[in-house]
């Protein structure tokens, strides 16, 4: 695809976004389930092959992984391993358990149609569903200290450093 193509396949949607703002906000979601004997956390993808590839809101096919699909998985998987950790540490018994994450993307943004339009995600919510007994100071316990030792999470939350560069091959 060149670059005459992705303008043919994606001004339907900058003209769409353009007089429905909200037709641009889409939420997207992971989910994974937290193993019942190891300190893990399966994500569900549903893909063998991680080929990422545009959002169909972008106007991709959808036949390739979104960024931000997988950025949300990745929290997804760090969240429940970091949790099953500490509930391992800080033996909470924990019968089963899913994570959940949903983000909002406002594709204005991405598309260059509004300069107001954040670029990324605007909210991101995490969520677990767990299967316990245990006392509900325990469960705020777990809950922080998941948030605290999270890579992912503590990786969106505090802002890194981030520098872009390129060279030629």
């Amino acid at each position: 695809m060149d670059a005459t193509e992705l303008r043919a396949l994606q001004a339907p949607l900058k003209d769409q976004y353009r007089a429905a703002p909200d037709s641009a906000v889409i939420t997207l979601k992971a989910r994974g389930t937290l193993d019942d004997t190891k300190i893990a956390c399966k994500v569900e993808t549903g893909r063998a092959l991680a080929v990422a590839g545009l959002h169909p809101a972008t106007g991709g096919t959808g036949a390739e992984l979104c960024s931000g699909d997988m950025l949300l998985e990745a929290l997804v998987a760090c969240a429940g391993v970091s949790l099953k950790a500490v509930a391992t540490a800080l033996d909470i018994p924990l019968r089963a358990g899913t994570v959940s994450a949903e983000g909002d993307l406002d594709f204005r943004g991405t598309l260059g149609v509004d300069r107001e339009a954040p670029v990324g995600f605007r909210a991101i919510r995490l969520a677990f569903d767990l299967d316990t007994d245990a006392p509900q100071e325990k469960l705020d316990q777990l809950l922080k200290l998941t948030e605290r030792y999270c890579v992912v999470f503590q990786t969106l939350n505090r802002k890194p450093e981030l520098a872009v560069s390129a060279t030629r091959a």
